[in-house]
């Protein structure tokens, strides 16, 4: 709780993945992927409660040992064609009030606690109904483009990008999915995690926003975890 608002974590993690299958629950840096999220919201100094919400039961397993809450997943909320905002809104219905909700993805392991404080705080500072993570994109929009079936060029770049260096070209920031924090009532009133108005960025660097989708991903995950051990 911060300034007499109570914040509810909720950690979507369901068992189903194509492209990196159980991902949730591989080993990274020696725990289960899902634990770096619930020990960073566990630690955090402003949440209240932290529930994991999943249809695997390998997965409420180890969030129940790691000391969080955990609600049963309905199997139509766990299909591939469920929405994000469908698993949250169950969880939110089946817990007493709670004034903002904060959805951590689990493949987002490099989010640490001080993250999530950071975002809380900006949040009470900005008040805020949203703050929602954000990280530089890696190459800029600037340079890319749709191609047609020929594979022309032909108008691929505006003129204004043409012999730019990168470092002159406007900063573009994306979303990377590590922090969403919004007002529940505005939430379920909206149905969307990016509110229309009084929603504001949380900027994070790039090493911390590692999204974990598939082989590739976990790969670099390890690697800029065992530089930070070191």
């Amino acid at each position: 709780m911060l300034n007499a608002k109570s914040y509810l974590a909720i950690i979507p993690a369901r068992g189903g993945s194509k492209r990196l299958p159980k991902k949730n629950i591989l080993d990274l840096g020696g725990k289960p992927l899902i634990a770096w999220s619930i020990e960073a919201a566990l630690s955090s100094k402003y949440i209240d409660k932290v529930i994991v919400s999943s249809d695997d039961k390998k997965i409420l397993d180890i969030a129940e040992e790691l000391g969080s809450d955990i609600i049963k997943r309905p199997d139509e909320l766990a299909s591939d064609t469920a929405t994000s905002f469908d698993a949250i809104e169950h969880t939110i219905k089946n817990v007493k009030n709670y004034d903002y909700v904060i959805v951590l993805q689990p493949t987002s392991p490099l989010r640490g606690s001080k993250h999530i404080d950071d975002a809380i705080e900006l949040l009470e500072n900005k008040k805020a109904d949203a703050v929602i993570s954000v990280c530089e994109v890696e190459h800029s929009p600037l340079w890319a483009n749709t191609l047609d079936e020929s594979g022309s060029m032909d108008s691929f770049l505006i003129s204004e990008t043409h012999n730019k260096r990168s470092q002159d070209l406007p900063v573009y920031y994306r979303l990377n999915g590590a922090i969403y924090i919004i007002n529940i009532k505005r939430l379920l009133a909206e149905k969307k995690f990016l509110l229309s108005d009084n929603c504001y960025a949380f900027k994070m660097d790039g090493h911390s926003s590692v999204d974990i989708d598939n082989d590739l991903d976990f790969l670099l995950a390890e690697i800029i975890l065992k530089e930070k051990i070191k």
